[in-house]
């Protein structure tokens, strides 16, 4: 069974220590529907020291954020998941040079991989301490909503693998996109009612609570990140919306 969850070629030299190889996840088992746990991996031990704390990039892109936030918190393991092939060789390879060239971001890695379908399938209960999204496709037809990176799904899916007080952290400049998170992340941080998706069945009431979004020390004036695309993309006429959720 074939769901996108790890593909393409390992990146050469780095081969199994910035790029994680696919061999690294084994087929998913035929009776995945019905005993999802028999599809389950520790992504930590994909890392030199897999005691430390385990973050997740779902999209990093050209890997700005990665990149700096790895370098600024050596103490933890940051595991960028990128579907689109040439960036991730692109990313994965930033990683490998910064290494070679001042012997940090020994805790980063990058997998190629649907990161939903990961999240979904192959990672355990409670070990993630947070899940960064940051400026994600935001599949503006209607017809392509279905594609976008929160659903309620989703949130479920984040629910289970964060740890307690865990935090799912949001930044995107669309601002369609941000209507629709909006109403996801108020169905998921309110107290229930008739119109609670199904998803939130079992789970505290309500299982997020919501923060702020807190600056990284790193960013520049003006942004929220300090990566290259809030430079070339963002501005006094295009504000970034950002939140924090953290597990309950």
């Amino acid at each position: 069974m074939s769901l996108g969850l790890g593909h393409g070629k390992p990146l050469d030299p780095a081969e199994g220590t910035v790029g994680v190889a696919p061999d690294a996840l084994p087929p998913l088992p035929d009776d995945l529907l019905t005993n999802p746990d028999g599809a389950r991996l520790d992504p930590r031990d994909w890392f030199e020291h897999p005691d430390r704390p385990l973050e997740i990039e779902i999209g990093p892109g050209k890997g700005s954020f990665l990149l700096a936030h790895g370098a600024e918190h050596p103490e933890v393991n940051i595991l960028g998941i990128e579907w689109m092939g040439e960036v991730y060789r692109y990313t994965a390879d930033r990683v490998r040079r910064q290494r070679e060239a001042n012997g940090t971001l020994t805790n980063a890695r990058l997998l190629r991989a649907d990161a939903t379908a990961f999240v979904k399938w192959r990672v355990p209960d409670a070990i993630v301490t947070t899940i960064h999204l940051y400026y994600s496709d935001p599949w503006p037809k209607r017809k392509h909503h279905k594609n976008r990176v929160v659903q309620h799904a989703f949130l479920r899916d984040a629910w289970r693998i964060l740890t307690p007080g865990g935090q799912l952290r949001v930044v995107t400049d669309h601002d369609q996109l941000w209507v629709w998170d909006r109403a996801h992340f108020d169905a998921w941080t309110h107290p229930a009612s008739p119109e609670s998706p199904a998803e939130r069945a079992g789970l505290p009431d309500p299982p997020f609570a919501e923060q702020p979004f807190d600056r990284p020390a790193w960013a520049t004036e003006g942004t929220l990140l300090g990566t290259n695309y809030e430079r070339k993309f963002t501005g006094d006429h295009h504000q970034p919306h950002a939140t924090v959720l953290v597990k309950r």
